[in-house]
């Protein structure tokens, strides 16, 4: 759908011609726009607002980057108001030469969206040039015998202005003899011929000066005049003759130069010299002049130059015939160049995009061009075409116009780039062709997310790693260009709680290093898993997501920690009463030990670092089980002191000791007697103090057990016997300060009974070993013999209300 430009009237001198009826749209090229102005406008000219001729507000002037384009650009568009300004001068009979009708072909170009308008500006003749003689002094020879009334034609004046501004009359002094004649020819063009009035007489006035004045049409007018001089000669009474008064002939533009064109004949009825003739160019342009010769002799006219119809389609000449008595006449010489299909095609590229953008929709306009051939006919007829291995097609417009558009998807990753090869052809008998290549570039968007370069990652991280070191990095790629592919990284998730997670681990946004922000404990945390995210700077922007594993591995970061035995209050180690009659193999207790690490690092072994009497005891190397290795003997004294190393596995190794009291006796009241044996406290208040709550202690147990025995035989009556089965000889207590209630992380291989009594300052623990129980039983019973005995400073009375006594009572004094 496109407008129709029409005609403005014109308006005063300047004649500008605007279109009175515009479209609201122009979605294709408009018909054209004609102005009309006069030559020689000074410069900064107005010679039309074309931005209102066109339907654009004077914001679309800059917007659209209004412009025009020609092949020699004499005109301009004013940004501000839109107006076609004169560039550079203007010469009609410059830029025209000959032509009588003098139109400029202009191309108005706009773009958002791309469109051409199609703009003629008629240049319309001034009066700047004065007539002009070829010569200033013109020489004649007249017969005396010439009767009254003969004509002598004379050259004309020539002007390059046309129409009214060309020469239109011509004036000649006063004279007696002679007048003058103007002769219209059927062109229009006028030419001066002196007429005379009466004979000549030379033997009264041999010759004749005359001032010859030719004047144009202008206003006001311009002249130029021309001396001549007249001699008086002898009398020659037939002018030459032409065969014809118009010659007319159409050659080749292909004739080589030097080649015969025409012959004109005249022929003259006198004799001698009166009848010998020679031919002359008369009212003849310089440059018809240039391009032909005429045989002065012969008549005959050949072609100096190599003719090109595109330069000029006619040429018009005027040849005299003058005898040798001075008598002459003229005919026309018309010369039809014919077409011949010499000229290639040209492409011209009008309006061409920078850049494209990929992902763009198919149809879209990237470049506007046009065809011309200055040959005519089926010559001139121009077809267009480009490769079929691009994804752009081409769109016929009028007027030899054509539309580059996609014809594809553009991708800019697979293509940055396209070299469309436009060739022209035309129609000839033998077609020429030629051709041009554009460069369209493709513009970048952010149509590609990063791709990190693994599915997920798994980093391993020993414990105790330095804080700030780097633990891994990921990578991800961005095929697209500039901020499209430039990736940034970041933590999306973690299965670390959100406040402590910045304290973990950090991620640089530029490298995707990962950093250990803190020192990673395998007790604490053996692994977390964390949602990286890389992201482009493109709008909008796109990104992927990757999982990193991180698994802490274990290092031999902590020592084996002893459980049992366990030490008092005071830091005082305990006691195990073993009978005498222990057997080789005897289980006497078990040293109980855990080590935080995990795998090789908490593998535990139990060596004897000193004893009292050695090789009396063994350690079990796994289990830390402390057997009787042989029988007492008589020398073997009844208190035994072992010190027993647990050592792990890791490298190096980490250690510690656990110290056993070891007392041989049959009862609990053999063993009170070794007990009493250690050295008192040296300050005399300290022993009283203790003695005064020892026995306080005493008291408040024997007052317990009655109260607990009196209980236990109420139960025993009313239950059967299998509710007793932990009340066999011996002291069972469930106590909970004394052995941690679970530690079953691979380090104890069996489950032990432990019970405690507490006879005020003085706690009995009996050990018993039983079948393996689960971790969350803490009620243990036995009937070993063994007990364990610590000596207390401090006034803690602990009591159980589930604390149970066997039938036998023991009773001490201190």
């Amino acid at each position: 759908m496109g407008g129709s430009c029409t005609q403005r009237r014109p308006a005063g001198r300047r004649q500008v011609l605007f279109p009175f009826l515009l479209p609201l749209f122009y979605p294709a090229l408009c018909e054209q726009i004609r102005y009309s102005i006069p030559e020689e406008l000074a410069k900064g000219s107005v010679v039309g607002n074309l931005a209102k001729d066109l339907g654009l507000s004077v914001l679309d002037v800059s917007a659209r980057k209004l412009r025009v384009s020609a092949e020699k650009l004499l005109f301009n568009v004013d940004a501000e108001s839109g107006d076609l300004l004169v560039k550079d001068r203007i010469d009609r009979e410059q830029i025209c030469k000959e032509r009588r009708k003098c139109e400029l072909q202009l191309e108005a170009v706009v773009e958002n969206p791309l469109n051409i308008f199609h703009i003629i500006v008629v240049v319309e003749d001034i009066n700047d040039h004065a007539p002009q003689f070829d010569k200033k002094e013109i020489h004649l020879e007249i017969f005396e015998s010439v009767s009254s009334g003969a004509r002598i034609s004379l050259d004309p004046a020539t002007d390059p202005d046309i129409n009214t501004n060309s020469v239109k009359d011509y004036q000649i002094s006063p004279n007696p003899y002679f007048s003058l004649m103007v002769r219209v020819n059927s062109d229009g063009s006028k030419y001066p011929e002196l007429s005379l009035e009466k004979p000549l007489d030379r033997e009264e006035q041999r010759s004749h000066s005359l001032i010859l004045t030719a004047l144009d049409g202008g206003s006001p007018p311009r002249s130029a005049t021309a001396q001549i001089e007249i001699s008086v000669k002898d009398t020659n009474d037939n002018p030459p003759v032409f065969s014809k008064d118009e010659y007319r002939i159409s050659i080749s533009e292909n004739l080589p130069p030097g080649s015969s064109v025409l012959l004109v004949t005249a022929t003259d009825q006198d004799e001698g010299a009166n009848a010998e003739i020679h031919y002359y160019f008369r009212s003849t342009a310089q440059s018809t002049r240039h391009m032909f010769s005429l045989d002065e002799k012969t008549g005959m006219i050949k072609n100096n130059q190599s003719l090109d119809f595109e330069d000029i389609e006619r040429y018009t000449m005027e040849v005299e015939a003058k005898d040798g008595g001075g008598l002459s006449t003229q005919c026309k010489v018309i010369i039809d160049i014919l077409d011949e299909n010499d000229n290639s095609p040209e492409i011209i590229i009008t309006s061409l995009s920078d850049e494209i953008l990929e992902g763009s929709l198919p149809g879209m306009v990237v470049a506007l061009f046009k065809t011309r051939d200055r040959d005519s006919g089926g010559n001139g007829e121009v077809t267009c075409h480009i490769g079929r291995d691009v994804p752009f097609k081409i769109y016929s417009s009028n007027n030899n116009y054509y539309k580059l558009v996609t014809d594809g998807a553009l991708d800019r990753e697979q293509t940055l780039e396209y070299s469309v090869t436009i060739t022209a052809t035309d129609r000839g008998k033998h077609p020429l062709s030629s051709s041009t290549t554009i460069t369209l570039h493709i513009t970048d968007i952010n149509d590609n997310a990063p791709v990190f370069h693994q599915a997920f990652y798994v980093v391993h991280v020993a414990e105790n790693n330095q804080p700030g070191a780097s633990i891994a990095q990921v990578s991800a790629s961005d095929p697209d260009l500039g901020p499209n592919g430039h990736v940034s990284y970041s933590i999306l998730a973690s299965d670390l709680e959100p406040r402590a997670l910045s304290s973990y681990v950090s991620v640089s946004a530029q490298s995707g290093v990962v950093f250990a922000q803190r020192a990673f404990d395998h007790e604490q945390l053996r692994a977390f898993e964390l949602t990286l995210q890389a992201r482009d700077h493109g709008s909008p922007a796109l990104s992927a997501n990757v999982s990193l594993r991180v698994l802490v591995g274990d290092r031999n970061d902590n020592a084996p920690r002893v459980l049992y035995p366990a030490l008092g209050p005071d830091g005082s180690a305990l006691f195990d009463t073993v009978p005498r009659a222990a057997q080789p193999g005897y289980l006497v207790t078990k040293v109980v030990a855990v080590d935080a690490d995990s795998g090789h690092n908490a593998w535990l072994s139990y060596h004897v670092l000193q004893a009292s009497e050695p090789g009396l005891f063994s350690v079990g190397l796994r289990t830390g089980e402390v057997r009787t290795a042989r029988a007492l003997g008589d020398r073997d004294a009844a208190r035994q002191r072992l010190l027993v190393a647990v050592r792990d596995g890791g490298q190096p190794p980490l250690s510690a000791t656990a110290t056993l009291l070891l007392v041989f006796a049959d009862s609990l009241q053999e063993a009170l007697p070794d007990l009493s044996d250690r050295p008192a406290p040296a300050d005399p208040q300290a022993e009283l103090q203790f003695y005064l709550v020892v026995a306080l202690a005493l008291i408040s147990v024997l007052f317990l057990l009655a109260v607990i025995l009196a209980v236990a035989l109420h139960l025993r009556r009313s239950s059967s016997p299998a509710a007793w089965g932990c009340f066999q000889p011996g002291v069972c207590v469930k106590s909970g300060p004394m052995v941690p209630p679970n530690y079953s992380e691979g380090t104890l291989p069996y489950s032990y009974n432990l019970c405690v009594a507490h006879t005020g300052k003085t706690e009995f623990n009996f050990l018993r070993c039983s079948d393996p129980l689960h971790s969350t039983q803490d009620i243990v019973c036995g009937d070993s013999p063994g007990a364990l005995i610590p000596l207390q400073s401090g006034n803690d009375l602990t009591s159980h209300p589930e604390t149970l006594t066997p039938v036998s009572f023991i009773f001490f004094l201190v």
